[in-house]
C-alpha cells in the first residue's frame, strides 16, 4: 500500500479537525472580537487552536502507551515504535500546552505582545500566581517530562507509570472549564476529566494502529486490532456518558439546544453516532474480513479507518470551539450567594430526612462507570466460564454485585449529597466504605474468577490476565496484604487522617475526595481479604490470629468513635461550623453522632467478618477430618499401626531397662494403653484428625 494513501487518515483527522474548529467559532461566536479589552485575532484563533493541538499532543501520548501496554508484544519491533509515537506526541502536547498558556495569558489579560521587562514580570506573575496560570504551567511541565520518559524507559511495568503520569497530565485541564464557577462544579470536572482521558486514549489509539501498519505485519493485525476495538468500545460509552452529563450541566433545557452552544453540541453527539456506527463495522465486519482473507481487505481498511479519523477529527474541532463558546447556563453563581455555596459550589440542600436519605442524588460519574463496568466484566466472567462448562458459586457472583451497588449508592446517593453538611453522614458514608463494601466485595474473589474467565496470552503480549498476575504476586503486593501490615493501614490511616492536614483536603478538594474514598476503599478491602479472603495472598494467619487481630482491631476502632464522641472542639469549624445550616443538630453534636456512628454501627460489619471467621474455622476442621479419613481408608490405617507399632517399641525398651522379668507385661500394657490413647486422640480412632 503506498505511502499517500497511508497518510490519508491522519491527514484527513488534522484537515478535518481544523476546518471544523474554524467554522464552528464562527458560528458559535467564540472568535468575536470582544467589545472591551479584546486581545486580538492571533489571540483569539490561536487560543482554540493550540488547545485543540494540545488534545491532540495528549491523545498521541496516551494511546500509544496504552496500545504498548494492553495490546502490543515487548518482543517486537511495534512496541518501540509505539513509544517512539508517544514521545513525538508528548514533544507536541508540551509545545502546545505552552502555547495555550500564553495565549491565555495574553486573553485573559489583554495585555500587548512586548518584549520588555514589565511584560516578562507579568507573564511570570501569571504562570506562579494565578491558579489558570499554574494549571497550564503544570500541564506543560508534565509533557515535558513525558517526552523524555517516553525516550528513556522501555520496560513494561515502568510504562505503567509513564502511562499514569500522562493520565494526571489532563487533571489541570479537567478542573478548568464552563461550569468552574456554577453549581455542579463537581459533575464538570469528573465528566470533563473522564471525557479527556478516554477521547485521548480512542483517538491516539487508532492513529497509532495507521501509524504501525507496516510493523504489524502477516496476521499480526488482527488481534492487536481486536484488542483495540475491546478499549475502542469502552471508551465510546465513557465519552457518549460524559460528553451527555457535560452538555446537560452546560445547556440546562431542551429548549436551549437551539442556541449556539446546543447546536454545536448536537453537532459533536452526530459525529460521535457516526463514530459508534464506525466501530461496529470495525467489531462486527472489518476484522472478520481481515482474519479470513487478510489481502483482499487492505483498501477498505485504509478508507473505513480514514473515515473515521476524519470524524474523530469532526469531533475534536467541536470540542475546541465549544470551549470558547458562551453556554445557555451562567457561568457565575447568581445573586450573594449564601455560605454554603461559598463553601461547596451548591445551594444548601433541603433538611435530611429518611426519606431523603434515599430520593436525594449527587451522581458521581467516576464511580458509576466504576460501578456499572465492575459488575458487567464479572457477570461478563462468569458466563464464560458456564459456557465452558465450568461452576462459579452464585453467592460469590450476589456478594460482588451487592457490594457494588452498596458501592454506587454511597458515592451518588443520600449519603454523597449530604456528607458536605453533615459530620455525621460523612462518617456514615466512610464506615460503609471502609467495613460494610469490602465485606461484600472480598468474597467474591474477582481474581480467581479473573484468572479463570480471561485467556492467558501467548504473543509476549500482556493483557488483563497478565498485570493482574503481576500485580499480585509482585513485593509492594505481598507487603501490603500481609495480615499485621494490612490491619495497621485499616485501623492507623483512621487516626492520621481526621487528626491531620488530609481530613481538610479531602473535604474542600475534589481530588481530595476522590483520593478519600479510593483510599478507605482499598484499606479496608485489604484488611477484609486477609481475614476471610477466597483470593489466594502470600501470608495467611491461622483462625485463632484471625480472631485476634480481629478483636484488637476492632477495640482500636471502637477507641477511635469514643475519642470523637469525647471532642470538645470542631475538626474543620470553618467548614462544618460555618455551613449556614438551619436544620439538624448543631455541629459539635453533630460530630458527635459521627464518633457513635463509628464506635457503633462501624462495628456491625466487624462482627459479621467474626462470625465468617468462626464459620470458616469450623468448615476448615471438617475439610480436614474427611481428608484424614479418606487417607486412613486408602491406606487401610497405615499410619494408626505404624503409631501403635512406634508406642510398642518405646514399651519395650523402657521395659528392658526394668529388668526381663516385668518387660512383657509392662510393653503390651503400655502399647494397650497408647492404641486406647490414639484412638481417644483421634476421636474416630484415626490420628490427627480433628474433634
Amino acid at each position: 500500500m503506498s505511502r499517500v494513501i497511508r497518510l490519508a487518515g491522519p491527514a484527513a483527522l488534522v484537515a478535518a479537525a481544523f476546518v471544523t474548529l474554524i467554522v464552528a467559532l464562527a458560528f458559535g461566536g467564540g472568535a468575536n472580537a470582544r467589545p472591551i479589552g479584546d486581545p486580538g485575532a492571533v489571540v483569539r484563533f490561536g487560543l482554540p487552536i493550540a488547545k485543540m493541538l494540545v488534545n491532540l499532543g495528549a491523545a498521541l501520548t496516551l494511546g500509544p502507551i496504552l496500545l504498548a501496554l494492553f495490546a502490543l508484544s515487548a518482543k517486537k519491533d511495534e512496541y518501540h515504535r509505539a513509544l517512539d509515537i508517544a514521545a513525538a506526541g508528548a514533544a507536541l502536547y508540551t509545545v502546545a500546552a505552552g502555547m495555550t498558556g500564553f495565549f491565555t495569558f495574553l486573553n485573559v489579560t489583554g495585555t500587548a505582545l512586548s518584549f520588555d521587562d514589565q511584560f516578562g514580570s507579568k507573564l511570570g506573575m501569571f504562570f506562579t500566581d494565578v491558579e489558570l496560570g499554574q494549571a497550564w504551567l503544570v500541564t506543560t511541565l508534565i509533557a515535558a517530562t513525558l517526552t523524555v520518559l517516553c525516550f528513556a524507559v522501555r520496560g513494561q511495568t515502568l510504562m505503567v507509570f509513564v502511562g499514569i503520569l500522562a493520565v494526571v497530565s489532563l487533571v489541570p485541564m479537567a478542573q478548568q472549564g464552563h461550569a468552574a464557577g456554577s453549581a455542579g462544579h463537581e459533575a464538570a470536572v469528573n465528566a470533563l476529566g473522564l471525557h479527556l482521558v478516554f477521547a485521548a486514549v480512542w483517538l491516539g489509539g487508532l492513529v497509532t494502529i495507521v501509524l504501525l501498519r507496516n510493523a504489524l505485519s502477516g496476521d499480526r493485525i488482527i488481534p492487536v486490532m481486536k484488542r483495540y476495538s475491546t478499549i475502542a468500545l469502552v471508551s465510546f460509552i465513557v465519552v457518549a456518558v460524559s460528553g451527555y452529563a457535560s452538555a446537560a450541566l452546560r445547556v440546562g433545557t431542551w429548549d436551549q439546544l437551539f442556541t449556539p452552544y446546543g447546536v454545536l453540541v448536537l453537532a459533536k453527539v452526530g459525529a460521535l453516532i457516526v463514530l459508534g456506527v464506525f466501530g461496529a463495522l470495525q467489531r462486527s465486519w472489518l476484522i472478520g474480513k481481515m482474519a479470513a482473507a487478510a489481502n483482499t481487505v487492505g483498501r477498505y481498511f485504509w478508507i473505513l479507518v480514514s473515515v473515521e479519523l476524519a470524524f474523530m477529527g469532526i469531533a475534536s474541532g467541536l470540542a475546541a470551539a465549544l470551549a470558547r463558546t458562551a453556554t445557555p447556563v451562567p457561568e457565575e453563581l447568581g445573586g450573594t450567594p449564601t455560605a454554603a455555596e461559598l463553601l461547596t459550589g451548591e445551594p444548601l440542600p433541603a433538611e435530611l430526612t429518611a426519606e431523603r436519605y434515599f430520593t436525594v442524588w449527587n451522581i458521581d460519574l467516576i464511580w458509576l462507570l466504576i460501578c456499572a463496568f465492575g459488575i458487567f466484566f464479572y457477570l461478563a466472567g462468569v458466563v464464560r466460564l458456564r459456557r465452558r462448562g465450568d461452576r462459579w458459586p452464585v453467592l460469590r457472583a450476589v456478594s460482588w454485585v451487592l457490594g457494588l451497588l452498596v458501592l454506587f449508592y454511597l458515592t451518588n446517593g443520600g449519603v454523597a449529597a449530604y456528607q458536605d453538611y453533615l459530620f455525621s453522614v460523612h462518617m456514615l458514608g466512610h464506615m460503609g466504605l471502609t467495613m460494610l463494601v469490602p465485606v461484600l466485595l472480598v468474597p467474591g474473589a474477582p481474581i480467581t474468577l479473573a484468572m479463570r474467565a480471561i485467556n492467558k496470552r501467548t504473543d509476549g503480549s500482556r493483557g488483563p490476565r497478565e498485570w493482574i498476575l503481576l500485580a499480585v504476586h509482585s513485593k509492594y503486593a505481598g507487603f501490603i496484604t500481609n495480615p499485621i501490615v494490612a490491619a495497621a493501614l485499616f485501623v492507623g490511616s483512621l487516626w492520621v487522617f481526621y487528626y491531620s492536614p488530609l481530613f481538610r483536603w479531602a473535604t474542600v478538594d475534589h481530588i481530595g475526595h476522590e483520593w478519600m474514598i479510593v483510599h478507605f476503599l482499598l484499606t479496608g478491602y485489604l484488611f477484609v481479604q486477609s481475614i476471610i479472603g477466597i483470593d489466594p495472598v502470600p501470608v495467611r494467619l491461622s483462625y485463632p490470629m484471625r480472631l485476634l487481630v480481629l478483636l484488637a482491631t476492632m477495640a482500636a476502632h471502637a477507641f477511635f468513635g469514643l475519642s470523637i464522641m469525647s471532642n470538645v472542639g470542631l475538626f474543620l469549624p470553618d467548614w462544618f461550623g460555618a455551613m449556614g445550616r438551619t436544620w439538624g443538630d448543631p455541629p459539635l453534636i453533630d460530630q458527635q453522632n459521627g464518633g457513635g456512628i463509628a464506635w457503633s454501627i462501624g462495628e456491625l460489619p466487624t462482627i459479621a467478618l467474626a462470625i465468617t471467621v468462626a464459620i470458616q474455622w469450623s468448615r476448615s476442621d471438617a475439610k480436614d477430618a474427611k481428608r484424614l479419613d479418606r487417607n486412613a481408608d486408602r491406606t487401610g490405617d497405615a499410619e494408626l499401626n505404624e503409631y501403635n507399632e512406634r508406642l510398642a517399641r518405646l514399651a519395650k525398651a523402657d521395659a528392658g531397662d526394668e529388668g526381663a522379668a516385668t518387660a512383657g507385661p509392662d510393653a503390651d500394657q503400655v502399647g494397650t494403653r497408647g492404641a486406647e490413647r490414639s484412638d481417644a486422640v483421634s476421636g474416630q480412632g484415626r490420628p490427627g484428625s480433628s474433634a
